[in-house]
Order: C-alpha cells, then structure tokens, then sequence
C-alpha cells in the first residue's frame, strides 16, 4: 500500500512539473514575440486628392470676390435762385465724385460724366410759313405737348464718343433725343420726315433764345473722382423747377446716374405782380391799360411842351 501511495505521489509530481514547464515555454515565446515587434513606425497618408468635376477635370479654385461698382453722386451751387426784376440771368455750377473710382489721375480719361439741366415742359406750337400770292402765311403748324423750356448739355467729350446713339436715345441725351410728345389734336399721320423738320426748327429757334446749349468739353475732372461744371441760365429762362442729371460713362456703358432738383422762384415785385395777374386777371388787365394810357398821355404832352 505504501509503495502503491509513492508511486502516485511521484507520478503526480511529475505532471505538476511538465505542467510548469510548458507554461514557462509558452511565456517566454510571447515576451520573444514582442520584443521582435519592437515600437511601432507611422505610416504617412496620401494627401486627399482635389474634387473632380463631372467631365473630370480637376475644379477650378473659388473665383476672387468682386470689386464693388462705381457710382456717381453730385450736386449744384445752389437749390434755389431768385428771380428779381432786375434778374439777367445766372450760372449753375454742377459738381460730383465718383464713388469706387479706379481713375489713377483726373488726365487718366477712364470715365466720361455727362451733365443734362433740363426746364420745365412746356406746350409749344411750331408753325411754318410759305409765300402765297406775295404774302407769307402760316400754312402748316405741329403741336407738341411737352417741349423742355430749357435744355442744356456738358460733358468730357462729344456725345458720339461717349455712347452709342441707343444708349443716348434711352436716356434723352442729346438735341436730336429731346423728348418731344407730339398733341394727339394734331393733324392725322404727319410724315416722319416732317415731324423731325419741326423738331429741327424749334431746336435752333430754342438755341438762338440761348435756351437749348451744349457745351462738348464742358466737364472736366479736378482729382482721381471729383468733377464741376458751369452752366448758364439766361435772363429768359422760364422759372419752375430743373432737374440736373449726372450720367456716369465707361467704354460706352452707362455706369451710374443721379438726379438733383434746382428751383427758380419768384421774389419780391416779380411775385406780386405774377400773384396779381393769376388771381386777379381782369384788374390786372384793366391796371395794364391804364398805365398804357398814361404813358403815351404823358409822353404827348412833354413832346408837345417842348415843341412849342
């Protein structure tokens, strides 16, 4: 019995040993393992391609931001002029700038500024005349609903150097452009041709008045973005409002246009007297003939005194 106890004991250490052997192995190849292993290295990664669009051509780079537009901003001497009795007339000065402007110098010539004062509109008829039996006669007559009282024209350069004629025609630019609306009492179907004959006609009747000018170098530019003008308004210019338009120009294109308001108003016996005459028509009338008689009462009897 003691032999057979021995022999198990015995045979029990030997797997407890054989056990602990295998474990130390297996340990020692695992440290082995990592050892071989050793520190990691890092491996680069590729640079993320660009997108592609769909014909596959690599897309373009986002497009610069643009910069902003040029526009013009102007203004005159005065809003208001007086118109007196003694009144002969007066100058306008019309100054601006040019916003954003990228002129390098007022002799770069990048821009061309086109100024227009244009007078209240008015009725006009337009009559011609013709030779009849030795006298002359008015034989044919065109109505226009609105004629501009005063229209006045200065720019950097001539007109047909500025723009093109459609884009001065849009824009009323120019004495052949004046807006003219022919009355719908007229005769019926005037001939295109004739009617641009009455327009020519009143054109230089208005510039013999001095009431329609035009000045081709009348604005001229005093730094990179700044300009002035002067433009004369005659004695016999009809009172009421102007409007002042400032049209800015590029190689032909219409940049910019800006619009400022003049006033001429009456004052002082001027006032009164234009007062008296709308609203009381008759006295007005009446008072007119009576001074008319006076003054040729009074100029008989001091030419007669000094006839004597």
């Amino acid at each position: 019995m003691r032999r057979v106890a021995a022999r198990r004991m015995w045979a029990g250490g030997l797997i407890t040993l054989t056990t602990c052997l295998l474990l130390a192995s297996l340990s020692g190849e695992g440290l082995a393992q990592r050892r071989q292993r050793g520190t990691p290295v890092p491996v680069p990664v590729p640079e993320r391609p660009l997108p592609e669009t769909k014909s596959g051509e690599t897309a373009p780079e986002p497009a610069p931001k643009a910069e902003p537009r040029e526009t013009v901003q102007a203004d005159v001497s005065t809003r208001r002029v007086a118109v007196t009795s003694s009144f002969s007339g007066t100058e306008v000065v019309v100054f601006g700038a040019v916003d954003n402007s990228r002129q390098a110098s007022p002799e770069a010539g990048l821009y061309d500024v086109v100024i227009v004062l244009v007078g209240t509109p008015s009725r006009l008829v337009a009559r011609r005349k013709a030779n009849v039996a030795g006298l002359w006669l008015n034989v044919q007559s065109l109505v226009f609903d609105s004629v501009p009282s005063y229209y006045a024209i200065a720019s950097t350069r001539p007109l047909d150097e500025i723009a093109s004629e459609d884009v001065l025609k849009a824009n009323d630019i120019g004495f052949e452009h004046v807006r003219m609306t022919l009355s719908s009492g007229t005769f019926s179907g005037p001939p295109t041709k004739e009617i641009k004959e009455f327009r020519d006609a009143v054109v230089r009747i208005k510039q013999k008045e001095r009431l329609f000018q035009q000045e081709q170098y009348g604005v001229a530019f005093i730094g990179r973005s700044l300009f002035r003008a002067s433009i004369d308004l005659p004695a016999n210019v009809t009172v009421g409002p102007f409007d002042t338009r400032v049209y800015l120009f590029r190689e032909g294109e219409l940049l910019s246009r800006y619009t400022v308001r003049l006033n001429l108003e009456r004052e002082g016996l001027e006032e009164l007297l234009h007062g008296f005459a709308l609203r009381h028509s008759l006295w007005y009338g009446m008072a007119t003939v009576l001074m008319a008689v006076g003054a040729g009462l009074l100029a008989s009897a001091v030419f007669r005194r000094n006839a004597h």
